[in-house]
């Protein structure tokens, strides 16, 4: 048994995911993938309430953003209105990063003859307290209990989103250098010979421009490939070049700069899968830039009074912990320096020095981390657990 309804065709939906757009890509980017994979792999009947349907079209460019309930890959999306409809609650509910569902949708839950199950699908850290509160019951309201649900990297949490058969296609893309060279040229890349490719997804970052000069002054051609977002005013702003447009690559000594349009999920992956290094941010691109098996830069969410220092630290502790002292304090120098918009230019000269064992690490990290529960298992067993 799974958490699957009798049909995932029924017309009545079983699961219901809640979700707030609040970081633009973000949240929508996690909800998704998790509804997706519900459905393919756990023959959920799922439905995805989302309240920003233009920020969701981005990421997967086949929803029709006026329309408010469509069926897309087996998930029926509906749009999260101002004014909550009259709907029946389900069976399993999610509020995905502590989103606050319509109070009559939490009164529609309480008059249920069977309370559902109340799931709040919290932000993912690796900080240790997660492990202690992950699974734990939360507030009620009217008699239903609502649940802590932690994704997080260690076993006593509820692990990290990862499809059926993710790592095994990574690694089989990964070693057909044809399929590597044909996808990038489906985004119009054609990469600079013996060029480090490097992709970069961030937030506005005043250390962009040091990290750009250090890489225009390297011995060592890199092609940078700059997804649409927040942070191409700061790149645009140091090549003095303004706008930037998709497919049109400048370059300033060793470096070459290229635009990329925002792609769907899938391809985003592959772009990762592509490139030698990948700078991402915020949380859904992070979990993929793990998959991916590459050196990596996390540019965190930043939060008031800088807690989110605290997930910052406690990540790094986790993911430093086997590297030589040599390799570790280049990586937390780079990361922390990145985080802070601070010069680039040295922790960058002293990441490389360390490149082959970094680059090995990051590869042993996604297989450790891929030979624990996926979180859609993970929701699944719990859900059993629970009835």
């Amino acid at each position: 048994s799974t958490l699957s309804s009798s049909s995932a065709a029924s017309d009545v939906y079983k699961r219901q995911i809640f979700c707030s757009v609040v970081d633009n890509y973000g949240d929508i980017g996690v909800t998704w993938r998790l509804a997706r994979q519900l459905v393919a792999e756990h023959q959920c009947a799922v439905q995805l309430w989302v309240d920003d349907l233009r920020a969701f079209e981005k990421i997967c460019p086949q929803i029709d953003s006026q329309k408010a309930s469509q069926i897309q890959d087996g998930v029926q999306v509906r749009h999260w209105p101002a004014q909550w409809p009259d709907e029946a609650a389900a069976d399993v509910v999610i509020a995905a990063f502590a989103c606050q569902l319509p109070h009559a949708y939490m009164d529609a839950m309480a008059d249920r003859a069977r309370a559902p199950l109340w799931l709040n699908l919290d932000y993912l850290s690796a900080e240790d307290w997660v492990g202690g509160c992950h699974g734990l019951p939360s507030v009620k309201f009217r008699g239903v209990q609502k649940y802590f649900f932690f994704p997080g990297f260690q076993a006593d949490t509820g692990g990290l989103l990862r499809e059926a058969g993710l790592l095994e296609q990574r690694r089989d893309f990964q070693g057909r250098p044809q399929a590597r060279l044909d996808f990038l040229k489906s985004l119009g890349v054609s990469p600079v010979a013996g060029s480090r490719l490097i992709s970069l997804f961030a937030y506005e970052n005043a250390g962009v421009a040091s990290w750009l000069q250090a890489l225009a002054d390297d011995g060592q051609p890199t092609h940078l490939l700059v997804p649409e977002g927040r942070v191409l005013a700061d790149v645009q702003r140091w090549l003095g070049e303004e706008p930037l447009a998709p497919g049109c690559p400048q370059v300033r000594q060793s470096l070459t700069v290229q635009v990329l349009p925002f792609v769907r999920q899938e391809d985003y992956d592959r772009l990762l899968w592509c490139c030698d290094f990948n700078a991402v941010r915020g949380e859904d691109s992070f979990v993929r830039a793990q998959w991916a098996g590459r050196p990596m830069l996390w540019h965190i969410y930043r939060q008031d009074e800088d807690i989110h220092l605290d997930k910052l630290e406690a990540f790094l502790g986790l993911y430093t912990r086997t590297l030589s002292p040599g390799a570790k304090a280049a990586v937390l120098a780079l990361w922390q320096a990145w985080n802070s918009e601070a010069s680039m230019a040295e922790p960058w000269k002293n990441l490389l020095q360390y490149w082959p064992e970094v680059a090995a690490h990051a590869e042993q990290w996604c297989l450790e981390q891929g030979s624990q529960p996926d979180l859609a298992a993970a929701l699944v067993q719990f859900y059993l657990n629970w009835i």
